[in-house]
């Protein structure tokens, strides 16, 4: 309960910190919803590790997959912009049944653990490879891999600029995605697993590749992204991992959001 009631207290002040216009009662209401989704979200990590792919497509479905054909097309590389929603995992194996690539991840420190996580999402995917190997990623997209890539978390000060995010004017954002960009001029392709309100199913929403990415100013890129980011999230705000401190590096002189 302790770690809840702290996972609680940073959810409810991001929410504060991103949503300022909604009222006390409509944050809750997101907040109670959001934790409603966190436990489901466990349950949904078992359904994307171990179900047979006819039983995750009884269930589940994509929009839009003549986007990547499009994109694949033309032998491009793929950087598939999946946010961090309590859904990922799911929405991870349901996208990689139609499109597998490679996903970027954080090895667990535990081994048993992280070779259950990878063997799970393998089942649909081809491989993966550490946060930190940006050469690689780099590699992977030359070749014109899809490479499943999540930028939206404060990963700390090092390789991060500050950016506005919502209504905070500077939240830490990674600047890899420039690197990438810059290294492998890759698509950018975002996608949101979505659950159904009414319990029926899940659906993957893919839309069209935001453009006009600025490749020589990695503030401004960092902008845009969150720019993408924010989109997604507001698709499924009750979805998304808001007990993630997003704001827990600070300009330097500046005190704790938290």
């Amino acid at each position: 309960m302790r770690f809840l009631k702290r996972r609680q207290h940073i959810a409810r002040r991001n929410l504060e910190l991103c949503f300022p216009n909604l009222s006390k009662e409509e944050r809750e209401k997101l907040l109670v919803e959001n934790f409603e989704s966190l436990g489901m979200g466990l349950l949904e990590t078992g359904m994307a590790w171990f179900w047979s792919d006819n039983r995750i497509k009884k269930w589940c479905k994509v929009d839009n997959l003549e986007i990547m054909s499009r994109i694949r097309a033309n032998g491009k590389g793929v950087l598939l912009v999946g946010v961090h929603f309590l859904t990922l995992e799911l929405g991870g194996r349901i996208y990689g049944m139609y499109n597998p690539g490679v996903g970027v991840y954080r090895p667990h420190n535990n081994k048993l653990m992280d070779w259950v996580q990878v063997r799970g999402r393998s089942r649909s995917n081809k491989y993966f490879i550490d946060r930190n190997d940006i050469k690689g990623m780099i590699r992977e997209l030359r070749k014109g891999e899809i490479l499943w890539y999540a930028p939206d978390h404060d990963y700390g000060p090092r390789n991060s600029v500050f950016a506005p995010f919502f209504a905070v004017p500077q939240a830490a954002t990674t600047i890899g995605t420039s690197i990438l960009m810059r290294q492998a001029d890759p698509v950018i392709l975002p996608f949101t697993p979505k659950r159904h309100a009414d319990g029926s199913g899940y659906t993957v929403l893919v839309t069209e590749p935001p453009t006009g990415f600025p490749m020589d100013d990695s503030t401004a890129a960092a902008t845009f992204m969150n720019k993408v980011v924010e989109k997604e999230i507001l698709k499924a705000p009750e979805l998304y991992m808001w007990l993630h401190r997003r704001f827990k590096t600070r300009p330097a002189g500046e005190i704790s959001l938290y």
